[in-house]
């Protein structure tokens, strides 16, 4: 098949800002990986958007904007178009060749069990704005069918791997706000969520300090586990249940560790990531040799000691792999619009639970 070229973007649950990559891809195993930008949020941007979320709750209807919601729309929208005009023009990228962007929006209410996915953003304003072809909305069809809808991306991963020919069977951890794992295999991948990935540590921070990371895993590495409170975080049913299944970034809380030092709450919710990661084990029939980790998480050495502690194979960052960890989804949404163009799956029965492979996203032309 012939090369498209794709721009992805890409702003995850922890709202940190737009991800934007250029790739090259057949929408199969053909990938040629481009420059990758970041335009961060400014913080009225993030208050903005943690009020969208909050009022998020009351939706019952997938195309309800109730105030917040719309205004953070609106921002989304016009912050995306800027971060993808300034990346252009940064990487001397001639807008007219790219054939298609890749817009993933922001979620800000995910309940597949009621077969509702909020992401927000405007695909049709997005592609007035940069005056070319948007595909978005790419959950909406796996969750209509009775899927997950998440995660969506596993077929990046395996085409990733696929690519470093490295020896399966191998797990593509991302620790975004909430964390996913992808087990490439012979076969179609099997995915899933794992739990918190940073939320629960941005949280905590944003709430005890006022800055919404644990830089480097700076507090986490002062502070102490508390193990009671470790067990009650785990303590929870989505544990116990078999792939494929998601979360919603606000599934879980931060009460049992509201007693504790922000130090020591800081370790046991890295500890709770770790842990819920490792839970994971008992369900998959077939065991990783290795895990590769991508996403901000991957900046935490707190974390990634905690990780390499408790999984049973190696634990390495993407970078080992020449793998840009930061930019792995905004790729993965480029990546996903050139598939949605031709008509190939996007998720798959043993990554979302959907009945059927399935295509998705909604094509908006300028």
């Amino acid at each position: 098949m012939t090369l498209l070229r794709a721009i992805g973007l890409m702003s995850g649950t922890s709202m940190d800002g737009v991800d934007v990559a250029l790739i090259e891809t057949d929408g199969q195993n053909r990938l040629m990986l481009g420059p990758c930008g970041f335009r961060p949020y400014a913080e009225a941007d993030r208050a903005l958007l943690r009020e969208a979320l909050a009022e998020a709750v009351g939706i019952h209807d997938r195309h309800e904007r109730p105030g917040a919601v719309a205004r953070a729309e609106a921002m989304i929208t016009a912050r995306h178009a800027s971060a993808a005009m300034e990346f252009m023009a940064a990487y001397s990228v001639d807008p007219e060749s790219v054939d298609v962007i890749g817009f993933h929006g922001q979620t800000v209410l995910h309940r597949p069990e009621q077969r509702l996915t909020v992401q927000i953003g405007d695909g049709p304003e997005l592609a007035r704005l940069l005056g070319r072809p948007v595909v978005y909305d790419m959950r909406a069809a796996d969750v209509a069918a009775g899927g997950q809808g998440a995660p969506l991306v596993p077929a990046f991963h395996r085409a990733l791997v696929e690519a470093a020919d490295l020896v399966l069977p191998v797990g593509v951890l991302n620790l975004g706000g909430v964390g996913n794992l992808t087990l490439v295999r012979d076969g179609d991948p099997v995915s899933c969520d794992t739990g918190p990935a940073n939320a629960l540590i941005d949280d905590l921070m944003m709430e005890r300090t006022g800055v919404a990371m644990d830089r480097d895993g700076e507090a986490a590495s002062r502070g102490r586990i508390d193990e009671a409170a470790l067990a009650a975080l785990m303590d929870h049913p989505y544990f116990d249940r078999k792939p494929p299944k998601s979360l919603d970034r606000n599934a879980f809380s931060r009460a049992a560790v509201t007693h504790l030092s922000t130090e020591d709450a800081a370790a046991t919710l890295t500890a709770f990531t770790a842990a819920s990661v490792a839970a994971l084990w008992k369900h998959l029939e077939e065991k990783p040799q290795a895990v590769i980790v991508c996403g901000g998480g991957v900046r935490n050495p707190t974390l990634m000691r905690m990780l390499a502690e408790r999984l049973p194979c190696t634990v390495e960052a993407a970078e080992v792999y020449g793998w840009k960890a930061d930019a792995i989804e905004a790729q993965a949404f480029g990546y996903l619009a050139v598939r949605s163009l031709q008509g190939l799956p996007l998720t798959f029965p043993t990554t979302t639970g959907a009945p059927v492979a399935m295509t998705g996203g909604v094509l908006a032309k300028p």
